[in-house]
């Protein structure tokens, strides 16, 4: 079925002119991604005729697929304005939302995937753009407060809203579950391993829009849609942290509030508990350690009995986080020890998320670390900084020139110039292999610390090597 526009639609024309794309062979492909997907489409050269002569909208997952074909033929994400199938511009509350209704949860999500995700990045433009600025870290308060008093819906099967290309309803089973699964863990290796503005990662948002999207509006059973949330909240959280690393915050914040509506809907706790850190951890990073050690403490008490000692552990290390950017050293270092109680009593075999997998005691070396360069503590910097540099980095090339700068700034606190500005140019390029604004924002403070040397010899080659970053466009 399609719905009619107001005269042709000419974005949609022009866009399939500079793709190359025949009608017949648009429809050829929207039909081919719809079977990959389980769903039986008749479209043909008249369909894609009527969509761009006579302005006609066809419904359920038809537009994300168009935008998908298009998309894999111009070699990048193709958003739904662009090819005018936008239902219509995005309000700036989308994504803030944390409906207790399980439909309305849906429809919150959704709307959030559809926006105009291509212009994630500083100047390029997009809906993300015209929020720059809107973060707030009080749009925390309710979706916290909400998951902590109901954690977990009391039923979330659906009768279809989506259908398939003959009419009949979308079905969702385990499969298409287990799919979205596998995308979350690809990005994540993609993510660590080359920063969340690298192309491949940048696809999580697509995968929201084209995969996600259409299954949380299709029909499951209790079963199976525990599990669809599930799956898309990881997703939804992955795409939400790599906004943070980008540099996105406003995209992120609603990323991440959906996410955890999700994972409520999911019935999963420790997912829950999971996204609370990753809000924290962004409230930490933007100056509000007070915040983030409420919402580190969320995922802390409402875990308790539930999830294992490593998750336990890392909840905990979070809220060290926040305790040391709020300047509390007594209770960073509380929850510090109470991270590591945590991390020795895990063993090989409790049945950790998979999405925990980053999480060993290297990770804690480097948190650790952290916390001690916001209390002023360069001898503990140090120490736990050697601990986290001495394991291979192949798979985690992020948090290794991450933990490098930190490394620098506990050198330079500690009266050893020549030191900082080694473990400065080993930084930068690492940094130079990733995209990364927060490895770029780390370099930059380091930088802005070296200030007072300035006309050091090595000072101003490490200015030099990093002059390529800083001007990258972000």
């Amino acid at each position: 079925m399609s719905r009619e526009q107001r005269g042709p639609n000419e974005k949609l024309g022009a866009v399939l002119a500079l793709a190359g794309i025949s009608n017949a062979g648009l429809a050829r492909r929207v039909n081919d991604l719809g079977a990959q997907r389980g769903l039986t489409l008749r479209y043909d050269k008249t369909s894609v005729a009527r969509w761009v002569s006579k302005g006609m909208v066809p419904q359920g997952a038809a537009p994300h697929l168009i935008a998908a074909a298009i998309g894999q033929k111009l070699g990048r994400p193709v958003p739904l304005h662009e090819i005018g199938l936008a239902d219509a511009d995005p309000a700036p509350e989308v994504g803030l939302a944390f409906p207790r209704d399980v439909g309305q949860a849906v429809r919150s999500a959704t709307e959030l995937y559809r926006l105009d995700l291509a212009g994630r990045r500083a100047g390029s433009g997009g809906i993300w753009q015209s929020l720059a600025g809107s973060f707030a870290v009080s749009a925390y308060a309710t979706p916290a407060s909400r998951w902590l008093i109901t954690p977990a819906d009391s039923s979330v099967a659906r009768e279809a809203n989506a259908v398939d290309g003959s009419g009949a309803p979308l079905k969702v089973g385990h499969s298409d579950v287990q799919k979205l699964r596998e995308a979350a863990e690809d990005a994540r290796r993609w993510d660590s391993k080359y920063g969340g503005g690298d192309w491949r990662s940048s696809m999580v948002p697509e995968c929201l829009r084209v995969e996600a999207a259409p299954l949380l509006l299709g029909a499951y059973s209790d079963e199976v849609g525990r599990a669809l949330f599930g799956a898309s909240a990881e997703l939804t959280r992955l795409a939400g942290w790599m906004a943070f690393d980008t540099g996105q915050q406003e995209a992120a914040q609603r990323y991440y509030i959906q996410a955890l509506r999700l994972a409520r809907a999911a019935a999963d706790v420790p997912l829950g508990g999971y996204v609370l850190a990753s809000m924290s951890l962004q409230a930490t990073y933007r100056g509000f350690g007070d915040e983030g050690v409420d919402l580190a403490q969320a995922a802390v008490e409402r875990n308790r009995g539930l999830a294992t000692a490593r998750t336990m552990s890392f909840f905990r290390l979070v809220e060290a986080r926040a305790h040391a950017r709020a300047n509390d050293a007594q209770a960073a270092g509380a929850a510090l020890k109470a991270a590591e109680g945590w991390l020795e009593r895990a063993r090989e075999g409790d049945n950790d998320p998979s999405w925990l997998g980053f999480y060993g005691y290297d990770r804690f070396a480097a948190d650790a670390a952290e916390c001690y360069r916001d209390l002023k503590a360069p001898r503990q910097v140090r120490r736990f900084t050697e601990q986290a540099l001495s394991k291979p980095t192949e798979e985690f090339v992020r948090s290794h020139g991450l933990r490098l700068v930190v490394s620098a700034v506990a050198e330079l606190e500690s009266g050893n110039l020549d030191a900082a500005c080694e473990q400065g140019v080993r930084a930068v390029e690492v940094a130079g292999r990733i995209s990364s604004a927060r490895t770029t924002e780390y370099v930059k403070d380091l930088l802005h610390r070296l200030e007072p040397y300035g006309d050091e010899p090595r000072v101003v080659e490490l200015r030099e090597r990093a002059r390529p970053l800083l001007m990258a466009p972000a």
